[in-house]
């Protein structure tokens, strides 16, 4: 498991960068050094300390054989996102974020299962018994359900926490993680 860098690095790689000032929520107060020239700068020891304190969670989770759902609805993490979900073995949501995931799993996993039986039937060839116009259909149909739930294809049951990056793109994801009481890891910018 990776190790989180140390201040310098943090100072190197512009982490200390906030947002503009006439764009900032009260509860990062804490969070927030000073500012210069309309721009917030963000405490890196603080930041540093939430790092770790994610970072623990994370470990002890995985150590426990928990699930975590990674997801990116920011079009540049995008493919970062997939790639470490894919290298841990871990669920993922990337683009669009598939409304009831979380909240309405019985049908999710119904979609899964359709997912699941279209790629089968595809692989032994049982499309061939259709006409062409059905095999478009049913291409179109296995392209939508590879975007929306192709990446939590192996997810069998709720995740015991969620990695979000983009938080204000992923609002939706995190409303419904609340409502179910699913842990969220946010990554801002």
């Amino acid at each position: 498991m990776p190790e989180i860098p140390s201040l310098v690095e943090m100072l190197k790689a512009g982490m200390h960068f906030g947002h503009q000032t006439s764009k900032w929520h009260p509860k990062m107060r804490q969070y927030i050094y000073s500012s210069r020239q309309g721009i917030h700068i963000l405490d890196l020891e603080k930041t540093a300390v939430e790092l770790t304190r994610a970072l623990t969670f994370i470990k002890e989770l995985v150590a426990a054989g928990g699930l975590i759902l990674f997801t990116s609805l920011k079009k540049q993490a995008d493919e970062v996102v997939r790639q470490a979900a894919e290298d841990t073995g871990m669920p993922y949501i990337v683009e669009r974020w598939l409304g009831g995931v979380f909240t309405n799993w019985g049908v999710i996993s119904k979609l899964i299962q359709r997912f699941e039986k279209l790629e089968a039937d595809k692989t032994r060839g049982t499309w061939n018994l259709y006409t062409k116009k059905e095999q478009i259909e049913l291409e179109k149909d296995l392209d939508r359900l590879r975007l929306t739930v192709g990446g939590i294809r192996t997810m069998t049951k709720l995740p015991e926490a969620v990695f979000i990056v983009g938080v204000r793109e992923g609002k939706n994801a995190i409303r419904e993680a609340n409502k179910v009481k699913v842990p969220v890891i946010g990554m801002v910018d």
